[in-house]
């Protein structure tokens, strides 16, 4: 735990009790302060209540003796509405903060200049901050990993100047950090995504943006024009990073047929034959990975290691079986089109599971793609919109369930001609209409896998 002891004495009003409301409520009080939680949620107060938090209604409470309100990311801070809480905040005239503020806050009071790399991208983060923490781990670092990808950072270990705190951030978590400062910020790529929470996309980038505008160094891949711009206007040092054949005068770091080059041209890491790692998404994120480690000390031959030995994660590309010739992949996480993108472009012969609660634009986007499918498996709600833009493109059959379209798939594959058929789920959409959450997805689809015959 980091207790926050930046707000000892002080009077704090906290909003949102889950996971991490529940790890800054506990390091607030360590640290001395005074909290008063509340959560719209019956079942989030009584679960609070029965671990020993101080549950109190923020409608009954005066506003006048608090210090902060501490908000939870989810919950809206200015679109659609502002939540009830941020209002009140905005009349008694003080900040509404999360907790990635109070550790930024704590480090500069008690570790300043200890290391703090804080990651963000429309995409990839999760893959980027697991694989640089797997890197800085194998060769040898003390790392504290959390954030956005599941631990809350005051769960962590506090900063201390030989402990390197990796973190990815939500679009929603910057924005309820307004003192950002990390050692290191990466900023991966921006496309289109919660608008409804940010109102426009300039609103969005401008959010991302403030990660790399508040650090001392930056890393920015420079493959979209929002964040290109981004890195130009950076005073401070700055590492680009692009995926292809760079122009001349390129100043950076590149990745292209599976190979991640210095700025200079010279090969540092062949990529190919490390699962984990396929796809042109994923050469950016070992290149910016290799960029983090190595302005952090480690050596090529720790950083060709640790990408070597890193693991991947659970539902991002996951490789879950093999049947013979046939290739088993759970790429649950992918919960709309940009993010199948990156798996339709790393496969052939692709027998694809799709489909859930769709998104906007549904999959439209990826019909460049389509002729990498060999069949696409349709389950759950979107299937008859998704049916109709493969129409006359993809063959297709609507199977309904996951179960079905696994047996369907996998049935499939195995009888055709491919060399090596993968049966790929992917689903470019959100799981709520069958699923619990893209996790519980991805754990069925894995079960499933492993009881075929």
């Amino acid at each position: 735990m980091t207790p926050v002891t930046t707000f000892a004495g002080r009077k704090v009003a906290l909003f949102g009790l889950g996971g991490s409301g529940l790890a800054t409520v506990r390091a607030l009080i360590a640290g001395g302060a005074d909290v008063l939680a509340w959560d719209d949620s019956p079942e989030s107060t009584g679960r609070a209540r029965d671990q020993g938090v101080t549950v109190f209604d923020l409608n009954e409470a005066d506003w006048s003796g608090f210090s902060a309100l501490v908000l939870a990311p989810g919950v809206p801070l200015t679109h659609p509405v502002p939540h009830w809480t941020v209002k009140k905040a905005e009349e008694a005239g003080i900040p509404v903060i999360g907790d990635i503020e109070l550790f930024a806050e704590e480090r500069r009071a008690c570790a300043a200049g200890a290391p703090f790399v804080a990651i963000t991208g429309t995409n990839g983060k999760s893959t980027t901050t697991a694989l640089i923490a797997h890197i800085l781990t194998a060769a040898g670092r003390d790392v504290q990993m959390g954030g956005n990808i599941g631990t809350a950072i005051l769960s962590l270990a506090p900063p201390a100047p030989d402990r390197i705190h990796v973190i990815e951030m939500s679009s929603f978590q910057i924005d309820l950090t307004p003192s950002l400062d990390p050692s290191l910020g990466i900023l991966l790529n921006i496309t289109p995504d919660h608008l409804d929470r940010h109102g426009t996309l300039a609103d969005y980038a401008a959010i991302k943006g403030r990660l790399v505008a508040g650090a001392d160094r930056a890393i920015v891949g420079v493959d979209d024009n929002l964040s290109r711009a981004i890195a130009d206007a950076r005073t401070g040092p700055t590492v680009r990073i692009h995926v292809g054949t760079p122009q001349a005068g390129f100043q950076g770091l590149s990745a292209r047929d599976g190979t991640v080059f210095d700025a200079d041209g010279t090969p540092i890491v062949d990529l190919t034959g490390i699962g984990s790692l396929r796809g042109a998404h994923n050469w950016q994120n070992a290149a910016v990975a290799a960029a983090c480690v190595r302005a952090l000390g480690v050596s090529d031959t720790d950083l060709v290691s640790g990408l070597r030995s890193f693991p991947g994660l659970p539902h991002r590309m996951e490789e879950v079986g093999r049947r013979e010739r046939v290739l088993f992949v759970n790429d649950s996480k992918a919960t709309n089109a940009d993010s199948t993108e990156k798996a339709l472009t790393a496969f052939h012969d692709i027998h694809w599971i799709l489909g859930g609660k769709a998104k906007e634009g549904g999959i439209v986007p990826l019909a460049p793609l389509f002729g990498r499918v060999a069949h696409a498996y349709l389950i759950g709600a979107a299937s008859d919109a998704f049916a109709a833009t493969l129409e006359g493109r993809v063959p297709y059959t609507t199977c309904g369930t996951l179960a079905v379209a696994t047996a369907r798939a996998a049935e499939a594959a195995a009888a055709s001609a491919a060399a090596e058929p993968v049966v790929l789920l992917s689903p470019a959409c959100a799981s709520y209409d069958q699923f619990r959450s893209f996790e519980d997805r991805g754990d069925q689809f894995r079960n499933l896998v492993r009881a075929l015959p």
